[in-house]
């Protein structure tokens, strides 16, 4: 009886593409995990952009004669599972399986894909190290205090810095106090008992200066207009007038992960602000202010608008106080930010401590 066998020249080339295409899976599965970490939990763009590459690059590898060597019914290990996939319940444990299970898999790729795919094998090797050095920078991001915009979030007073004595003395009081939130905005004062302008080099000290109590502080620092000030104090972002470099200039010289604030006084600004991918908004003046001098005020109406319409955090400024708190709160901002409140305060920690109050949030 004549017998017919498998050509094992033929069967061996149907399971070593069998084995690519199941590791290629494997490992772009792996790192949409850690992308999509990246993307919802760290909020890390740059991450984000960097597993995101590898995962493509892997993609474009993955030809179509893998793919039709497929056959899941007759794989004896498809749809097993271990124990130890239910012990996952922490984060650090899920993105340590994944970087793994990346690992692994671009390992399998490049030892049985070196004869006959030497492309393959050579991208899954070039990988392979890239990730190693991905999956440190992923622990080392989970494992750092909440990111700038988390902080944001959590932050309802936002204090901007006028020219003023001691003016250290009035941030660290307001920072013990529970400020959070701190822009540096070193405008010169006009007129009788006004303060002259500053020269860069002292303009970059007392940035500098600033910017060591927040950081000890945990409190957030942003320049006002002077990106080049921001950049040289390591500032965790920048505030922009509308008359101010335009955001879209401003990312791409601070790069992603620092905060873009943009000031508004009509709904379409706002509405552009966050078009242009600013982090948080002002919403002012509120009402009529010296720091603003010419600017007429907006009123409570827009307050009312932006806060039902924003999508980012957005803070009521221009003339607040302990005293028209209460309004304010009451046209829908539950965020303001203030500057004689505070810096012209008898007591300035008293006057942080009596605005945290009225905002009803915490320290």
């Amino acid at each position: 009886m004549e017998r017919f066998f498998a050509n094992p020249v033929t069967s061996s080339t149907s399971a070593c593409l069998r084995l690519l295409d199941a590791n290629l899976d494997r490992a772009r599965e792996g790192l949409r995990v850690l992308e999509d970490w990246c993307r919802f939990s760290l909020d890390r763009p740059d991450l984000v952009a960097r597993s995101k590459d590898l995962r493509q690059r892997l993609g474009r590898q993955h030809h179509e004669r893998f793919k039709l060597a497929r056959h899941s019914a007759t794989d004896p290990a498809a749809g097993l599972a271990h124990p130890a996939q239910l012990e996952r319940l922490e984060d650090s444990a899920i993105l340590a399986a994944n970087a793994a299970r990346v690992q692994e898999a671009l390992r399998v790729l490049e030892e049985f894909g070196r004869r006959d795919e030497p492309e393959l094998a050579a991208e899954a090797a070039a990988i392979r190290y890239l990730i190693y050095d991905l999956e440190v920078d992923l622990i080392q991001a989970s494992r750092l205090e909440p990111g700038r915009r988390e902080l944001l979030r959590r932050a309802h007073l936002y204090l901007v810095t006028s020219p003023v004595p001691d003016l250290e003395a009035v941030v660290a009081a307001a920072l013990a106090a529970g400020v959070r939130l701190v822009q540096y905005r070193a405008k010169p004062v006009n007129g009788p008992g006004g303060v002259p302008p500053l020269e860069d080099d002292q303009r970059l000290e007392q940035a500098r200066r600033l910017k060591t109590l927040c950081a000890q502080a945990g409190a957030l620092f942003l320049v006002n207009d002077r990106i080049d000030i921001a950049l040289a104090v390591e500032a965790d972002g920048v505030h922009l007038g509308q008359g101010d470099l335009p955001p879209a200039v401003a990312r791409r010289l601070l790069g992603p992960e620092r905060l873009i604030g943009r000031s508004t006084h009509r709904l379409e600004q706002l509405q552009q602000a966050m078009r242009d991918g600013c982090d948080y908004v002002g919403v002012g003046p509120v009402n009529a202010t010296p720091t603003k001098p010419g600017r007429a005020p907006v009123g409570l109406a827009y307050v009312s608008e932006a806060t039902a319409a924003s999508a980012i955090p957005c803070f009521a400024i221009g003339g607040i106080d302990a005293g028209n708190l209460a309004a304010v709160r009451a046209a829908g901002a539950t965020r303001v930010a203030v500057v004689r409140a505070i810096t012209e305060a008898d007591d300035p920690a008293a006057a942080t401590a009596a605005l945290l109050a009225g905002l009803e949030t915490e320290a």
